[in-house]
């Protein structure tokens, strides 16, 4: 497979000798957690910045996971590549991948993904973390922008599979919230309705106790569109409220 190497930043890895896979990979730099050891190989990300722009490098070796696209085994990071590929091309806001290329080097399977740092973005579980510290008017925007990217994910057919607070990054913009995406890894095609849209919208209600009701219809009602006194939110609520009573029961 041919390495990719987004235009926009090909000068500035060039300057720094860092164009390549083979460069990408003996770059020394600090890990920002513990590599991830599962499935017989490691996984693990570094930052990486260069004159003001901040990067995440992910490195793997041997971490294999099994798709339709490779029954025997890949690099995660390889499915993960192109789950950010065809989110740019349906228009969904995630974040950028800079480089991918795998390399397989005396039996081992190598990969890379270098993606841009989201600096200057709040995660929504640190947001979650001060949300009694925030006005009505920032959560009322911070909720309607949550609800308006799962809108824009599923009318596309796609569902993230880790709707998860952590992987929803957002900034503040003169009249709201932008929002976004990261960990693409199990994003799938919509298959199932709304079955499907349920099960990807309820771990982030069962992840964020900080809302209220009032709150969560605010979510829904930029989610379907509707008004928050509307039937079609009073239905989500109940659908979720289920789904969401039944997983904490397990």
């Amino acid at each position: 497979m041919t390495d990719f190497l987004a235009s926009e930043d090909r000068a500035l890895l060039e300057r720094h000798g860092l164009g390549t896979f083979d460069a990408l990979w003996a770059k020394q730099l600090e890990a920002v957690d513990e590599p991830n050891t599962a499935r017989g190989g490691w996984s693990s990300v570094f930052r990486l910045d260069l004159e003001g722009q901040g990067y995440y490098l992910k490195r793997q070796s041997n971490y294999l996971t099994r798709t339709l696209h490779a029954p025997f085994g890949e690099p995660s990071f390889a499915r993960e590549f192109r789950n950010v590929s065809r989110y740019r091309a349906l228009g969904i806001p995630a974040l950028d991948a800079v480089f991918f290329g795998q390399r397989k080097v005396d039996g081992e399977v190598r990969a890379i993904l270098l993606t841009r740092a989201l600096d200057g973005w709040d995660d929504l579980d640190s947001l979650l973390q001060r949300w009694s510290h925030l006005s009505s008017a920032q959560h009322s925007a911070i909720l309607r922008s949550c609800g308006q990217l799962a809108r824009q994910l599923h009318s596309v057919r796609q569902v993230h599979g880790c709707f998860y607070p952590k992987h929803i990054f957002l900034r503040a913009t003169g009249d709201g919230y932008q929002a976004q995406l990261i960990d693409l890894e199990k994003t799938r095609p919509l298959l199932f309705g709304r079955r499907d849209r349920v099960r990807d919208l309820e771990p982030l209600v069962r992840r964020a106790p900080e809302w209220n009701e009032g709150q969560l219809r605010e979510l829904l009602a930029a989610y379907v569109d509707e008004p928050q006194s509307s039937s079609l939110v009073d239905s989500w609520v109940s659908r979720l409220t289920a789904r969401r009573s039944h997983k904490e029961s397990r």
